[in-house]
């Protein structure tokens, strides 16, 4: 009976084996990661409403929130009805200069008809120019009319360009109390409320794209001298108790420098052992989830 014990042992070894991957140790271990972005609020103000739920799904640039604009938008129409007061401001010169030239037109006339009595001796040439003196003085005031109204209207002018900045940047401030998703993904967590009182920075959600979700794994310098970035590898996370599944990954980074083992992973080495980090990419198929634990082999190239 006792010497039937180590067969029964080496099949279960042979069992344990085969159920972990092909009896292949894996090279790395890690925790699944993703890139996650915090929304933060980019007003002041009390939140309006906030449309989104932990879990739920975003696409880029969809308006999910608003913060209270009420006081932004009163100051807009106020610089608004400012910058109508300018343009009204805003002088016309034809009005003026059109008397004028007017003046000018009956002096010219009479002028000219003086000058043909003075061939005729029926006019002095006091008279004639007395009226080339008035043409003169209405040319000039026509000149300074038009100048002064220049002047001044380049100073109103001068005061528009300062209200249009401030229009600007209240319309800038409007489009900031607007919540825009900055990228598509899914709403891992939420932190604020509607009515609650935002400042700017306040957080508001976490998003992340967990379309394609990363590994990040640490192995020793010896597994690691025939990977390269880009490579192509097997990852695996528990399935039951004692089987795996497994996805192909992609290596997109590897750490150029050693460091000692996270507490929380482990290793086929003792944890004081220096190890390298590496990312892996994966492409997640709805099963994969932050935190979960998974381990990477890499492909030989004999395989």
């Amino acid at each position: 009976m006792h010497t039937k014990l180590p067969q029964v042992l080496s099949l279960f070894c042979v069992v344990f084996l085969a159920s972990c991957g092909n009896g292949k140790i894996a090279d790395a271990y890690g925790n699944f990661e993703a890139t996650s972005v915090t929304v933060s609020a980019m007003g002041n103000g009390e939140l309006v409403f906030l449309n989104i739920e932990e879990g739920q799904k975003l696409k880029a640039d969809q308006g999910v929130g608003l913060i209270d604009t009420t006081q932004i938008h009163l100051e807009e129409v106020r610089l608004e009805a400012q910058l109508q007061a300018l343009d009204l401001k805003l002088q016309e010169a034809a009005p003026e200069v059109a008397i004028l030239v007017r003046d000018r037109s009956n002096l010219v006339r009479e002028r000219d008809r003086t000058q043909r009595l003075l061939q005729q001796k029926a006019a002095t040439q006091q008279q004639l120019d007395d009226y080339n003196g008035k043409i003169d003085l209405v040319e000039q005031r026509i000149n300074s009319t038009r100048r002064n109204i220049n002047i001044a209207n380049r100073g109103i002018l001068a005061e528009r360009k300062p209200l249009e900045a401030q229009i600007a940047l209240v319309k800038k401030q409007l489009e900031d109390h607007k919540v825009k998703n900055p990228i598509s993904g899914t709403v891992l967590t939420k932190f604020a409320e509607p009515k609650e009182l935002m400042s700017m920075g306040t957080p508001l959600y976490k998003v992340a794209n967990l379309d394609e979700i990363k590994l990040r794994a640490y192995t020793s310098a010896t597994l690691l001298q025939d990977v390269q970035l880009n490579d192509t590898v097997t990852v695996r996370i528990d399935k039951g108790e004692d089987d795996f599944r497994e996805l192909d990954g992609t290596i997109i980074w590897i750490a150029s420098e050693a460091e000692f083992t996270p507490k929380t992973i482990q290793t086929k080495e003792e944890r004081v052992n220096l190890v390298y980090a590496l990312e892996v990419k994966v492409k997640n198929d709805g099963t994969l989830k932050i935190g979960m634990p998974g381990e990477v082999v890499f492909k030989k190239e004999n395989e």
